[in-house]
């Protein structure tokens, strides 16, 4: 397929292509004319780049979920510690939308009255959103 076909069926712009056969991503079989070709598998190929991507992970690391024959050759560990980031940053960002809805709806005269919301003040202040069991639960 040319590089405009590629770019066609998945979505991905020909300039990203190209970007990403310079990084090593992807890699192109030939060339007709001033066209690259790819063999059809680099759909599949972009489809784990899209994946990877959307789990976080930067392009370098997604480079090495590649094998030199360009299939997939991925360190399930790595794939583990991922698993475990998006968890944490799942509980970090709970907790925040827990703490906007109890200030949403809070009792107190004022949000600067609401420990709960002087809390999660507190903690966009440090920088760090702590997660605990419960921090930010209903009662002011």
């Amino acid at each position: 397929m040319d590089i405009a076909e590629v770019a066609r069926r998945s979505g991905v712009p020909a300039s990203t292509l190209r970007y990403y056969e310079e990084k090593g991503l992807i890699a192109s079989t030939g060339r007709q004319g001033l066209r690259r070709l790819f063999a059809p598998a680099v759909l599949d190929q972009l489809a784990l780049i899209a994946l990877g991507q959307a789990a976080g992970f930067k392009l370098e690391e997604i480079r090495t979920m590649f094998g030199a024959d360009g299939q997939p050759s991925i360190d399930r560990t790595q794939l583990a510690a991922k698993a475990d980031e998006i968890d944490r940053t799942i509980r970090r960002l709970k907790a925040m939308s827990d703490g906007l809805r109890h200030a949403a709806v809070c009792p107190a005269p004022s949000h600067a009255e609401c420990p709960t919301f002087r809390r999660l003040v507190k903690a966009a202040a440090e920088g760090v959103l702590k997660v605990a069991p419960g921090p930010f639960k209903s009662g002011g």
